[in-house]
């Protein structure tokens, strides 16, 4: 049987990072349950608080495979530190490494590409406040144009500044993205961003007029949605209920 661990780094690291190798395992799975997955592509990042070094997947496992032991962690070049067995896919941490090079108030970073979410990012209007969770999104969205395979070191500026202080972005005709300050704040983001793609492309096969959001309150939606998803109703409620979510799906992860 293959094995996904062949070491427990469980009392071998730090309780800080040990906690963000969990949490970040746990993101996985629940990607992965979520159907969100593109077989052994898109990745997940995560900085171990305090320092400069980087958790992500392992590359050649899928995201049900993840766990926290063999998560490789990583320096912004991509230089492996842990004497990890596995490898990483270089052009894959391309983007991931360019936000938290510049974004250090982001411990996750997700880029995935759902269906959904390349579906709008392809689109020339991009997201629109057809539904409340459009909403959590537009109050912090940005977009960054197609470029090809993320492997040219010179775009890494241009998706700085495309994303600047923003928690949300399409890429056109690639997928979607999020982050944040927790790995359940970038999680929950990613499932907003997620549904309100989802609800758009449903609007638009009804083939109905859709009725509009009225501009005052999509323009007054950031204080709401801060409220919202931030603090207690965000990171510290909703993610250890999708802890308890994983550990039931299959409690592996936390090996």
């Amino acid at each position: 049987m293959f094995a996904l661990t062949d070491r427990s780094l469980k009392g071998q690291v730090s309780a800080v990072e040990w906690q963000a190798r969990v949490d970040l395992a746990a993101c996985y799975r629940l990607v992965a349950d979520s159907r969100w997955g593109d077989l052994i592509y898109t990745h997940i990042s995560a900085r171990i608080p305090h320092t400069d070094e980087y958790l992500i997947n392992p590359f050649g496992l899928t995201f049900d495979e993840v766990t926290a032991s063999n998560l490789v962690k990583v320096d912004l070049v991509g230089n492996i530190l842990d004497g990890s067995s596995y490898s990483i896919n270089p052009a894959g941490f391309t983007i991931h490494s360019a936000i938290h090079e510049v974004r250090h108030d982001a411990q996750c970073i997700i880029h995935l590409h759902t269906k959904a979410t390349i579906s709008v990012a392809s689109l020339k209007g991009g997201l629109q406040p057809w539904s409340q969770y459009a909403m959590f999104s537009l109050s912090s969205m940005s977009y960054h144009a197609y470029e090809g395979l993320a492997v040219n070191r010179d775009e890494k500026k241009r998706l700085q500044d495309d994303l600047a202080s923003n928690n949300h972005m399409l890429l056109h005709n690639h997928g979607g993205l999020t982050l944040g300050p927790t790995v359940g704040d970038a999680f929950m983001r990613f499932y907003d961003l997620q549904r309100a793609c989802e609800i758009q492309m449903d609007l638009l096969q009804a083939n109905q007029s859709v009725i509009e959001i009225p501009q005052p309150i999509v323009d007054g939606i950031y204080a709401q949605a801060n409220v919202v998803h931030s603090g207690e109703t965000g990171g510290q409620i909703a993610w250890p209920a999708m802890l308890r979510k994983a550990y039931k799906l299959d409690p592996s992860f936390c090996e």
